[in-house]
C-alpha cells in the first residue's frame, strides 16, 4: 500500500509528515534543514523511497483573504523541481492557511518550551496539512 507525504515548505526548513498505510492518520517524520536545492531534493527522495510515497501533498500558503502571494510562487517553483526529480510521484496542493497556527496551539497545549516548539513546528504543520487532506478524502 502506498502512502501520502506532506511538505510544509519554508525558506530554512521543510516539515515532513507521512500517512499510515491505510491513509487515515498523519505522523510527523522530520524537518529537513534547507541547504542547496540538490541536497533538499536528495533528502526528499530518500524519504519518498523509504516510506514508499505515491503522492506528495504540499502546503499552499494562501493569504488569509484567499489570494496567492509570493509564498505561493516559491512553493510552486520548488514543487516544479520536485516533479522534475521524481516524475512518478503525484503532487497536489492543500490550503495551509491555519496549519501553523493549529500546530503552534497544540504544541503550546503540550506545554513545550519555545525552543522545543521551534524545532518541531514545521513537522507539526506538515502533520496538520496532511491530516486535513486525508480527512477530505474520507
Amino acid at each position: 500500500m502506498k502512502r501520502y507525504m506532506a511538505l510544509d515548505i519554508g525558506d530554512r526548513t521543510i516539515g515532513i509528515a507521512v500517512s499510515d498505510l491505510l491513509g487515515l492518520t498523519a505522523q510527523g517524520v522530520e524537518t529537513i534543514r534547507r541547504r542547496k536545492l540538490e541536497e533538499d531534493l536528495q533528502r526528499l527522495g530518500e524519504l519518498i523511497h523509504e516510506y514508499d510515497v505515491e503522492t506528495l501533498v504540499s502546503g499552499y500558503p494562501k493569504n488569509m483573504n484567499g489570494t496567492e502571494g509570493d509564498r505561493c510562487k516559491i512553493v510552486t517553483q520548488f514543487m516544479e523541481e520536485v516533479k522534475k526529480a521524481y516524475p512518478d510521484v503525484g503532487v497536489t496542493f492543500w490550503d495551509e492557511r491555519l496549519s501553523t497556527v493549529a500546530a503552534n496551539r497544540s504544541l503550546l497545549e503540550a506545554d513545550l518550551s519555545r525552543r522545543k516548539r521551534k524545532k518541531v513546528i514545521d513537522k507539526m504543520a506538515a502533520v496538520f496539512i496532511l491530516q486535513g487532506y486525508l480527512d477530505s478524502l474520507h
